[in-house]
């Protein structure tokens, strides 16, 4: 895995993202001065915005309601900070969301896991045309695009606008076996924020496909799931460096950049040691006849100990002896993207291999019962989630199409609640989670006994849904159980 070249990739991709989707947003009346008012002359269907240029920024069609989305994004920031710092957060968010799907669909097409088995980026044959295009009529009625339209483009030679919409609805498809990655709302406003083209010498896809080696991200060649982590720590290499020099003047740390400022991928062997060493040894302290201990290289066995330590030791390991798979439960309370889990992962497949169940089913297993995992940041969560997908798919070769959701999320604050119109068991447990985002996997979380009851009957309120109480219990859920 060449990591200089990965590093090089994954800098440029985060300026060049950013500065494409600023751009974009300039067009839709936004920019870092502030969000511009409808000029007179707009209508319900084009609204005109004055950017001090000869011509307006126009807005259309589908595109308002959008807009207005992520206006609304937008204005959700600057509740906690100030215009400048919630629209470059908004740029941010963006920037990282088209990061991470387009290195998923770049992993997936590589090892063949896409749905319709056409390349989206790339071409098999490696010409400059991807697959998607070469072959549109054959995946067009799949992606919900008449074979009419197809040729329209064709005749054309409109290739890249052909491109961009059959990309967009794959995205959208993928939504189907990935849905916390990839978004199916129609009002989705980053769709409009990012100029995706295969023909643009400097843009990103094609860096993408030729800047890395294909074989780094072949998982049957030398590539691994690892390749993402060093994607996103290289990403965000530069805001860190900018961060830690702000924080050697002194200046604190906001909680936009927490994660920036605290996340750092670890490196292998380390991983490897410290899973050997605790996952690896509560099954081997049970089951000393495993097959999987041959596979830890890491793993280091016991010192001599005195005759009273060994007798403690040996009513632990009794007490493991009937541990089966499926009782284990492997935590990452600060899961970045998943390195950590993604390597236990593997280890746990050889514990179940070693109990004599088959990779399809451990792999389901696995997601549903022993892995478990938190972080701060939501783009580190939604890499970690598609590492962990990844990983079962490479067992099991329907395990994207079970609906099958890996136990793991990440901190949020709660919204500008009304907490007045909440129950008094209800109140106490949604504000415990407030500042979530802060303070992470450190928080200490409790339930009345009457929280089910609460439940049941739950309807939403101002800036309360069901959508958000659903986290707060998967957070709860997540951090009173033991592993």
């Amino acid at each position: 895995m060449n990591k200089t070249k990965i590093k090089n990739f994954s800098i440029w991709a985060r300026r060049h993202l950013i500065e494409v989707v600023a751009n974009r947003m300039r067009f839709l009346g936004i920019d870092d001065s502030g969000i511009k008012s409808e000029m007179d002359g707009s209508t319900d269907k084009l609204k005109l915005y004055d950017m001090g240029t000869a011509k307006p920024a126009e807005v259309s069609g589908k595109d308002i309601p959008k807009r207005d989305r992520l206006v609304n994004a937008i204005r959700e920031h600057e509740k906690t900070s100030d215009y400048k710092t919630a629209y470059e957060t908004a740029v941010e968010e963006v920037a990282y969301t088209w990061f991470n799907r387009l290195i998923a669909i770049r992993f997936m097409e590589v090892n063949d896991y896409l749905p319709t088995g056409v390349r989206v980026l790339s071409s098999e044959s490696g010409k400059r045309e991807p697959d998607i295009v070469t072959q549109a009529a054959d995946v067009a009625p799949e992606l919900g695009l008449s074979a009419d339209e197809v040729w329209s483009y064709k005749d054309e030679n409109k290739l890249d606008e052909l491109f961009r919409i059959l990309f967009l609805r794959q995205c959208k498809k993928l939504h189907d076996i990935l849905p916390e990655l990839f978004d199916s709302s129609q009002d989705d406003y980053t769709e409009m924020l990012l100029p995706i083209s295969f023909i643009d010498d400097d843009g990103f896809i094609r860096h993408l496909v030729t800047d890395i080696d294909e074989a780094d991200f072949n998982v049957s060649e030398q590539g691994q799931v690892e390749i993402i982590g060093w994607l996103y720590q290289y990403y965000n290499s530069e805001k860190k460096d900018a961060v830690f020099a702000a924080m050697s003047n002194k200046v604190k740390v906001s909680k936009e950049n927490i994660a920036a400022a605290t996340q750092l991928f670890t490196p292998d062997w380390i991983v490897r040691y410290m899973v050997e060493n605790s996952l690896g040894r509560l099954w081997y302290d049970g089951h000393p006849d495993t097959s999987a201990r041959a596979e830890w290289k890491y793993y280091l066995d016991e010192a001599e100990q005195t005759a009273e330590v060994q007798a403690q030791l040996d009513e632990i390991r009794a007490g493991r002896k009937d541990l089966t798979p499926e009782q284990i439960t492997f935590i990452d309370p600060c899961m970045g993207s998943g390195h950590i889990l993604v390597y236990a992962f593997d280890v746990l497949m050889q514990i179940y291999l070693s109990a004599g169940y088959t990779e399809r089913d451990a792999a389901q297993s696995i997601v549903r019962k022993n892995l478990w995992g938190l972080d701060l940041d939501k783009r580190a969560y939604q890499l970690a989630y598609f590492a962990v997908m990844m990983k079962a798919r490479q067992y099991d070769r329907r395990f994207l199409t079970r609906g099958i959701k890996p136990n793991l999320s990440h901190f949020q604050d709660i919204p500008d609640v009304d907490v007045s119109s909440l129950s008094p068991v209800m109140r106490d447990f949604v504000l415990q989670f407030k500042n979530a985002d802060t303070y992470g996997s450190l928080i200490t979380v409790t339930a009345d006994d009457r929280i089910d009851e609460e439940i049941d009957k739950f309807s939403p309120v101002w800036g309360f849904n069901g959508e958000h109480l659903e986290h707060l219990m998967q957070l709860y859920k997540i951090l009173s159980q033991r592993y």
